[in-house]
Parts: structure tokens; sequence; C-alpha cells
């Protein structure tokens, strides 16, 4: 009996550790860790025992050496990048350490490895800012998005999720064909090197999250630097990222390149339609005309009033010039046309002139007749040959034929002025602009 009583109690015991430990390690007078954390947070955070205000001492306990923090972040996030603000938004978990020796406390063997907090302001804190922020906010849903965690050493790691605005000088001179360079900048605001400096921390101090997407814009690289700033009180410890982005071309490719070419081209539809067709080719060129003229003020809309010229500006300029080109060819064409017209009446004349002599002199006398109130008609574009009589024509005939080229032999096939300065706008336009297109490109 005196045997089993012992092996009973045994049971009994190793029943109450696996069913209720934490009742048996306070009977056994062990150690509960929960309540050995309140104790240390009370011994080394308690009143008297630690100031917020006092900076923690250099390295290896020097009052006068800076106090170093480790910066690293990883992005979460970038939502837009505005060209018209030109300003972008990222969400980023940011991150802190540093060593402040007041901070260390025993970690019963190994068995507590760091103490946690959620407020900032029981530690002394960095008193970090990002330079190039317009707005920022934190995260308090559904608890607020910090801790601190404060290991046995003395090591303090801060960490809270954040999301900036943070404003980007553009270059936009290559737009849409550009690149830009968005940076994100961390300084000190009032402590100078002398006091704190921020590192990097060594080992992928920036981390993307893996499945990134911006909608117009390829991230392709980020670099970091230091960027410290001398004032007249003192020179500051500055950190930045430097962001790279590519701008997707395929957008630009569909909503404005294609679209401005095909414009251009249904402007050419008017050298082939007939020089009597005036409403036709008069509409459709002012339509085109107007088309591009629109197109081009939704582009500058959606981009800053800037400077100098972009490489937009440069297509939609020559775009909106070729079909404003067609426009006047147009004109030239019609006015030409009439001009035939009334070389075609002279020939005719001076047929019956040559013909009926009596005539001639009646017409004669009628040119040299101050008196004659008659308004003539428009003047051909044609200068005059001085080449009178039957023979004095035919040599003048001869004189040219012997002069033609080959251009000109195939101009010939074209007896009036205004069907060959289409023929050559059919051929000129889309030469000159497929060079412009070889250069622009």
């Amino acid at each position: 009996m005196d045997i089993r009583r012992p092996s009973c109690a045994l049971i009994i015991l190793l029943v109450l550790y696996f069913t209720h430990p934490t009742e048996c390690i306070q009977n056994n007078g062990k150690i509960n860790f929960r309540e050995k954390e309140k104790q240390i947070l009370d011994q080394i955070l308690g009143p008297g025992r630690y100031d917020a205000r006092i900076r923690p001492s250099g390295i290896n306990g020097t009052g006068y050496a800076p106090t170093l923090v480790h910066v690293n972040m990883f992005l979460r996030s970038i939502s837009k990048i505005d060209d018209y603000k030109m300003e972008y938004s990222v969400q980023l978990t940011f991150r802190e350490q540093w060593l402040d020796e007041r901070l260390k406390f025993n970690n019963l063997g190994g068995r507590l490895k760091y103490l946690t907090l959620t407020e900032a302001n029981r530690v002394w804190m960095p008193d970090l800012f990002f330079s190039n922020e317009k707005e920022g906010h934190f995260h308090n849903i559904i608890m607020p998005n910090v801790y601190i965690r404060i290991f046995p050493n003395g090591n303090v790691l801060y960490s809270i999720r954040i999301s900036l605005t943070l404003s980007c000088p553009m270059n936009l001179k290559l737009y849409p064909l550009d690149k830009q360079t968005c940076s994100l900048r961390m300084a000190s605001y009032g402590w100078t090197t002398d006091d704190l400096v921020f590192l990097w921390k060594e080992g992928d101090p920036v981390q993307v999250v893996k499945n990134l997407h911006l909608p117009r814009f390829t991230l392709e690289k980020f670099l970091t630097d230091y960027c410290n700033s001398k004032t007249n009180t003192g020179e500051y410890s500055c950190l930045k990222v430097d962001l790279l982005f590519k701008r997707e071309f395929s957008y630009y490719l569909i909503q404005i390149y294609i679209p401005c070419c095909m414009l251009v081209i249904v402007s050419w539809v008017s050298f082939w339609l007939d020089q009597g067709a005036v409403p036709a080719r008069v509409s459709l060129g002012v339509t085109t005309l107007l088309t591009m003229a629109t197109q081009s003020s939704g582009i500058n809309a959606s981009l800053p009033p800037v400077s100098y010229t972009k490489a937009i500006d440069v297509w939609t300029g020559v775009c909106l010039t070729f079909v404003f080109g067609a426009l006047l060819e147009f004109a030239l064409v019609n006015y030409a046309s009439r001009s035939d017209m009334h070389r075609e009446n002279m020939k005719k004349n001076k047929k019956d002139m040559v013909i009926d002599p009596q005539a001639n002199i009646d017409a004669a006398s009628d040119m040299m007749d101050t008196d004659s109130n008659t308004t003539f008609a428009m003047k051909p574009l044609m200068r005059t040959s001085g080449c009178h009589g039957n023979d004095q024509l035919a040599r003048c005939e001869v004189h040219i034929t012997r002069q033609k080229n080959c251009c000109r032999l195939w101009m010939s096939k074209f007896p009036t002025r205004s069907k060959r300065i289409d023929v050559i706008s059919r051929i000129t336009f889309p030469l000159v602009f497929a060079l412009f297109n070889l250069i622009y490109w």
C-alpha cells in the first residue's frame, strides 16, 4: 500500500500538468513568462528608470558618438503615378533598428526572445521624416499596424505600415517614350550627424512585393543611396531610394499613334477624288483637321503645361501639319483647275483668230480699246512663250520637246496642271510622312 500511493500521486500530477500547465507551474513555483514580461517591462520602463526624451548612447556606450539607426523597408504596392501632378503613391512597411543599452534585460536562459510593445511613445524614437512627402497616413484597421520589439541585448526594432504620396519631378521631353526616376527620401529632422546617423541595413535593405503591377509603368530596378544635407544649422543624415520606372508604350501606340496615322492617311483620300467634287474634298479636309486638333488637345489635357517640347508634341504637330497641308493642296488644285479652264479658252480664241484674220484684228482692237469696261478672267498659271506665227510656234515646240526629261515625259500624260498637282501629292505626302516616321522612331 505504501508503494502504490506515490505512484497514484505522480499520475495525478502528470494529468494536472498536461491539462492545466499554467496552474501547475504557478502552484509548483515555476516561472510564468507572461507575468515575467510584465515585471521586466515595469522594471526597465518604470518611472525614474527610463526617459524616452534622452537618445541612446553611441557605439560601446560612448555618449559623444552618434546613435546608429539601421533602416529597411518592404514595398507592398505602388497605386498610381500621376504625370500631371508629378507624384506617386506607395504603401510600405517601414522598419528601423537601433541599440539602446538602457533596455537590456535577462532573457531567462534564452526562453524570452523579445518583448513586444504597441506604444511608440514608451521608448526613444528617431525623428525621421520623409522629405518629399505630400500626404501620408497610418493604418489603424483593425488595430494600429505598428509594433516595437525589445531584444535582451537592448536592440529595438520598430515596424509600421504607412501609405505615402510623394513628389516625383519628371522630365517629359521623351514622353511617352520616357523613363522616370522617382525617389523616396528619409532624413532626420532635428538630430544632426553628430547625434544621429541613418544607415541602410546590410542585405536587401529594400524589398518589393513579387506581384507588383502598374497600369502604365514597369518598375525596372531600384537603387539605395545616401543624401546627407547641409544647412546653416548643421549636417543631417539622409537616405534615399531611387525607383526607375519605364513607361508602357502599348497604351499610347493604340490610343494615340495609330489613330493619328489613320487620320493623316484619311486626309490623303482627297488626292484621289475628282477635282469637281468640291463639297466632298472640303468636308473631308475640314473633318480630319478638326479631329486631329481635338486629339491633340485631349493629349495635352492629361499633361502638365511644361515649357519645353515633348516627343508627343512633335508627333501631333507634324500630323496636324500633314492634314492641314492636304486641305491647302485642294485650294491650290481648285485654283489651278480654274486657271486651266481659262487657258483652254485662250487657246480656242487663238485658233479662231488664226482661222479668221479679221476676227483677230477686231479682237486686238477690242483689247487696245481703253474706253472698254470689259472685266478680264483669271490669269492662267503659265508664262507666255513669246512665239508668234506658225513658223515660230513650230520652232518653240521643237525646242521645248528637246528639253523634256523623263519626269516631264511622265507628267505630260496628265494634260492639266491641277491633275499634276494631285498626282505629285499622292507620291510626295506618303514619302515625306514615311521619312518623318523613320527619323522619329
